[in-house]
């Protein structure tokens, strides 16, 4: 069940906006003094995720295929807790600590929007020279809510 926070209207060129804070604990809760998501509109904004298990808190995984997957569930928890899914994704930036490992993500990435009814969303990768809790790979994205 979705947990959703009411932070703020904003008005922005003459529409009132909803901005909503988006919570999960079907994702790992946030490390640091941001939300896990943001919804402005009908769009969705997460935060990064790493491989964090969100029942224990701790790193999944010494390979960056089985962080990507976990990276992949934590996102899915999070935009189904803002009533979308990776379906709708528009954008996603993903960051890596070795460029050496784009192939074996980009395995488990494309698994995660294969469909005939899935259009791929625009992507950013870049390196990093390290991540929070010496993670090997971070994604965030922008989704679409339908309504």
């Amino acid at each position: 069940m979705p947990f959703l926070l009411i932070n703020a209207y904003v008005h922005t060129r003459g529409f009132l906006m909803q901005r909503t804070k988006i919570s999960t604990p079907n994702a790992p809760a946030a490390i640091g003094p941001y939300n896990q998501a943001i919804r402005f509109g009908q769009f969705v904004f997460t935060s990064g995720q790493i491989a964090l298990d969100p029942a224990t808190g701790e790193l999944v995984g010494d390979d960056v295929q089985t962080q990507t997957h976990r990276v992949f569930q934590n996102l899915q928890a999070v935009l189904n807790s803002a009533g979308t899914s990776l379906t709708n994704v528009v954008k996603t930036t993903v960051f890596l600590t070795r460029m050496n490992d784009f192939q074996a993500m980009n395995a488990v990435y494309v698994s995660y929007f294969d469909g005939s009814d899935v259009m791929m969303p625009a992507r950013t990768t870049v390196a990093v020279a390290e991540l929070p809790r010496k993670a090997l790979v971070e994604i965030e994205c922008v989704a679409l809510v339908e309504e």
